[in-house]
């Protein structure tokens, strides 16, 4: 398995976020993923996901199927491979 990190930080469009937020933590809780950890930042301007799956290309493809990336919401995001040992 390999670990990645995804961190995002949201256009300033709080409706559209707002609608968009339950289908964006139903992708990542049916998304088949182990060691899942996410959430957003305390100042909402963004979040944090963490998970482990067995390929650089499925992390790719969960981020880019993430509703907020796939509806524009977000300013800039970084889907990193994670050292966590």
């Amino acid at each position: 398995m390999k670990h990645f990190a995804f961190i995002y930080f949201m256009k300033p469009d709080p409706e559209a976020i707002r609608a968009t937020v339950p289908t964006h933590v139903a992708h990542w809780k049916n998304a088949d993923v182990t060691d899942y950890r996410g959430g957003p930042f305390a100042d909402r301007s963004g979040g944090l996901i963490t998970f482990s799956t067995e390929s650089a290309d499925r992390a790719a493809a969960l981020t880019r199927n993430d509703p907020f990336v796939e509806k524009g919401l977000l300013e800039n995001y970084w889907l990193k491979e994670w050292a966590s040992e």
